[in-house]
């Protein structure tokens, strides 16, 4: 397999500022990378929650998408803190993160959880980014294709394969996410080609983004990889310079 015969994937490259920003250096990131992006690819900003309408004003007539970091699997009702999907919907979100390996890690989210998430997110007609990926310690163990399994079939019980016409997956190995360390391309390609196998008769069509470290330096020998349709960026997607160099890296 060759990257042109991928040609109908189109690229992502989608940046999860985490916990990071604040009114004016949101403005400033923003006006940075609006103004120097023209290029094919599909990029998405995920910014915190109370940052949401902002970044919304901000990218009106440009073509740079809205995402969400999370999403409660919940519609409404007494969730203190929780975000439902419709009302990602209102401050038109195209994306939602689901299952980040900080949520997995921090905020304790099952795989149950992750699927239900995941169905929330698709009924309010958004298109969810899941992630999965795994530990050191399964990594070092020869488990980490074991891992990535268990996490894609939990959601394929639930919902079938089918429904990930209208998803996007994310394999960002944990040992390697804000740690500078990046998955070499073997073993990278290695888990992407191994997700797209298990996607049956869609398994040419979904996007499956690579997130780890990923840089202005390396981006373009991910990117040329088979199977790589682009990447989850989080500290890089902070620097307009080095985010507007990956997103060009990606066209």
């Amino acid at each position: 397999m060759n990257k042109a015969s991928n040609a109908k994937r189109r690229q992502l490259v989608v940046g999860n500022w985490k916990m990071n920003g604040s009114l004016q250096e949101n403005a400033g990131l923003l006006a940075s990378i609006t103004a120097g992006w023209q290029g094919n690819t599909d990029v998405v900003i995920c910014p915190p929650f109370p940052y949401l309408q902002q970044v919304c004003e901000l990218l009106k007539n440009t073509p740079i998408m809205l995402g969400a970091q999370t999403v409660s699997e919940h519609d409404k009702g007494a969730f203190t803190g929780e975000i439902s999907a419709s009302m990602l919907t209102d401050l038109n979100c195209k994306f939602v993160i689901i299952g980040h390996n900080e949520r997995r890690r921090m905020q304790h989210e099952s795989d149950e959880q992750i699927v239900h998430k995941f169905i929330a997110v698709q009924k309010a007609g958004l298109i969810p980014i899941l992630c999965v990926g795994e530990s050191l310690q399964d990594r070092e163990q020869g488990r980490h294709l074991e891992t990535i399994n268990r996490q894609l079939n939990a959601v394929f019980a639930h919902t079938g394969k089918d429904v990930f016409e209208n998803a996007v997956l994310a394999y960002e190995p944990v040992w390697a996410v804000g740690t500078g360390k990046t998955a070499l391309p073997e073993q990278a390609e290695e888990v992407h080609r191994f997700m797209r196998s298990q996607l049956g008769r869609l398994a040419e069509e979904v996007r499956i983004l690579y997130g780890g470290s990923v840089k202005a330096h390396n981006a373009q020998q991910l990117f040329a990889l088979p199977d790589i349709d682009g990447a989850l960026l989080g500290g890089a997607s902070l620097n307009a310079e080095e985010f507007l160099a990956i997103c060009k890296a990606a066209d």
